[in-house]
């Protein structure tokens, strides 16, 4: 059976955005650009063997989620390497946003991508369900546990 589908590069043009701001929101801005590039060339490699036209976002989203979390897998089997640094830097506080973010980075892999999907993406509990393989109630399920974490680790914003 074969599924008409839009050429790659034009998919590129309406997603690219989307796939960047997600991979930098759940891989952070070091490995953002490497998650967005890794989850482009297996979506390239993917793209012809399609069964289906239907939601092509999603399908890039979900591919940058795992790119995402094979970057936090691998990161957690490198071995930590501390130098000390020759001075101290200087004491400043962390902008809220920093605050925010560390917190977001210290949720569990599926509330981290469940609550980055809502609101850093703005897709509802119906796409973030079809991004993660679970239903519309789990992902607001997900999000809320999330939120009630970042509440408890003392995250304001």
């Amino acid at each position: 059976m074969s599924v008409a589908l839009p050429p790659f590069s034009r998919l590129v043009d309406a997603h690219w955005r989307d796939v960047a701001r997600l991979a930098h929101a759940l891989a952070g801005p070091d490995d953002g650009p490497d998650v967005a590039q890794q989850a482009w060339a297996q979506a390239l490699a993917a793209y012809p063997s399609l069964r289906s036209s239907r939601n092509l976002r999603s399908w890039l989203l979900t591919i940058t989620a795992r790119c995402a979390t094979d970057v936090h897998r691998a990161r957690a089997r490198r071995p930590l390497l501390a130098e000390a640094p020759d001075r101290a830097a200087p004491c400043s506080p962390e902008p809220p946003d920093e605050q925010l973010w560390d917190g977001v980075r210290r949720l569990p892999q599926r509330q981290r991508t469940a609550v980055v999907l809502h609101y850093v993406v703005d897709l509802d509990h119906a796409a973030i369900a079809g991004a993660l393989g679970t239903t519309p109630a789990a992902s607001r399920r997900l999000v809320s546990d999330a939120l009630a974490t970042l509440r408890t680790l003392g995250v304001q914003r």
